[in-house]
């Protein structure tokens, strides 16, 4: 189920993409302390990528990410990329390492690719409701009411409905 519901949420953010133009795209956000869509997106995509470039080595480390600042400017190009991440997510779960650097001090946790995917997804969520705050001032797009909603959350949610 956890694959599905990556590939569910950053389909969303596909969609959404598609009904932006890269000056949209690209406009910095008062809401957002004048960071755009296309940094959260670009900030989405590449924990992902680093995930998947790391995946062999069996350390990650998301510190050690590539920053393409097209992602971030580029509608089509950030679509592209999306797909990419989309068409790398299956891979078999096995034990990593999650590296950081915290007050100068190296972390080492064990934790697992299915872990990770899952960190991403709650990662990206988190991102696309950022999102949303800077989409929502825009009546002619139209995105998914649970864009940017916590899995839990739309569970809770039909719980409370019935």
């Amino acid at each position: 189920m956890l694959i599905p519901s990556i590939q569910k949420t950053l389909n969303e953010l596909t969609d959404l993409l598609s009904q932006l133009s890269n000056d949209d795209y690209a406009c910095p956000c008062h809401g957002l302390s004048n960071a755009t869509i296309g940094e959260h997106t670009r900030h989405i995509v590449e924990m992902f990528q680093c995930l998947e470039n790391q995946y062999e080595s069996g350390v990650v480390n998301y510190d050690k990410r590539n920053r393409d600042y097209r992602i971030q400017t580029d509608t089509d190009f950030a679509k592209e990329s999306i797909i990419a991440v989309l068409n790398q997510l299956d891979r078999p779960n096995k034990n990593l390492q999650l590296q950081q650097i915290v007050d100068g001090e190296e972390l080492l946790i064990e934790s697992n690719y299915n872990r990770e995917l899952l960190y991403n997804l709650e990662h990206c969520i988190h991102h696309q409701a950022l999102i949303k705050v800077a989409v929502l001032q825009n009546d002619a797009i139209v995105i998914d009411e649970n864009f940017g909603v916590a899995r839990s959350t739309i569970e809770y949610r039909k719980q409370c409905a019935q």
